[in-house]
């Protein structure tokens, strides 16, 4: 139903080069790159290492028809993916080949964690100029990758490999590092129901039908690279721009903003226990709608629980022992 659903990441990387910039863009001359790096590892790595716990305990309760070899793969294996060097798939264990096979979207945090890298070493020193020409660059290898692509998409990112580490790359460079120009240059855009437009925004460009299709592989590449070069970076700088009416929505969108990290990391361990269960049932979707809907719901408490009960009092204790 979400046909281009795995855009999500892109703008989650448009909105993450925005709020970096806005963030750390000023603090330079007062903050040196150890600070930045400690600040930036408290903010996300213990949402990671949680996702991770989640994804081993889930791990053994995915073995069946559709992932056999899960039985054979021992404790020991899934332990040794919580060392911080371990990134690498599970021996037996294909599902899609991940990087972070205890939780496939920690794949995007390993590109994060790259574009902070490039940040802080080097391209907060660019100058707007310099800013811009790196995003018109990487913005032509974003179109040729998605016209050119034998799946017509910007689908992948996600495994070590030359090609897969190719795209991840193409699929940061531009996103972050456009938003760090919409930070940069303060351009926003001010209206009226801000919240509402954006969010109707992004639901129909991720619920558009496919384009193309199997002989014009290109149509659906040039539109998803420009829902990314275009569409994304208007929906952030009408966001930034705007201004929430009512004390409910903004309440409303502190939850959502608090808890959105959270979710993204907690929920694909759930959804690959509740696919290995509809998948070879061939259930259709009249059926197993109630389902999902609990399983939405369970995956919001979990992340709310963890944001709660785990990363908001870890992170609070990081800052502390490391005097941030």
């Amino acid at each position: 139903m979400i046909n281009h659903g795995y855009l999500a990441v892109d703008f989650f990387f448009v909105l993450s080069g925005f709020v970096v910039g806005y963030a750390y863009d000023d603090r330079w001359n007062k903050m040196t790159i150890g600070a930045f790096f400690k600040r930036r590892l408290i903010r996300l790595q213990p949402m990671v290492v949680m996702g991770m716990f989640i994804g081993a305990v889930f791990f053994f309760f995915g073995s069946d028809a559709m992932f056999p070899e899960i039985g054979r793969v021992s404790v020991w294996q899934v332990c040794h993916r919580f060392h911080p060097a371990s990134c690498s798939t599970l021996y037996g264990y294909p599902r899609m080949g991940e990087m972070h096979p205890l939780n496939g979207p920690a794949w995007s945090l390993f590109f994060e964690y790259m574009a902070n890298i490039l940040y802080a070493l080097v391209i907060r020193r660019f100058s707007k100029f310099l800013l811009t020409l790196l995003v018109i660059v990487a913005g032509g290898a974003l179109i040729h990758y998605a016209v050119t692509s034998p799946n017509g998409c910007l689908a992948g990112g996600w495994k070590l490999d030359g090609p897969q580490l190719r795209l991840g790359f193409t699929r940061l460079m531009y996103p972050f590092f456009v938003g760090l120009l919409l930070s940069r240059t303060g351009f926003l855009i001010r209206t009226k129901y801000a919240f509402e437009k954006c969010s109707v925004l992004l639901f129909i460009v991720l619920a558009m039908p496919r384009l193309g299709g199997e002989n014009h592989y290109w149509l659906n590449g040039l539109y998803e690279a420009l829902c990314v070069i275009v569409v994304f970076p208007w929906i952030v700088a009408l966001g930034a721009g705007g201004k929430l009416s009512g004390n409910l929505f903004s309440k409303g969108c502190d939850f959502m903003g608090k808890i959105s990290y959270p979710l993204y990391i907690v929920h694909y361990p759930v959804i690959y226990l509740y696919w290995n269960w509809v998948t070879p049932r061939h259930l259709p979707w009249t059926s197993v709608w109630p389902s999902t809907l609990l399983i939405a719901a369970f995956c919001v408490m979990m992340a709310y629980a963890c944001l709660k009960l785990y990363d908001e009092p870890v992170r609070a204790w990081l800052k502390k022992k490391m005097e941030i």
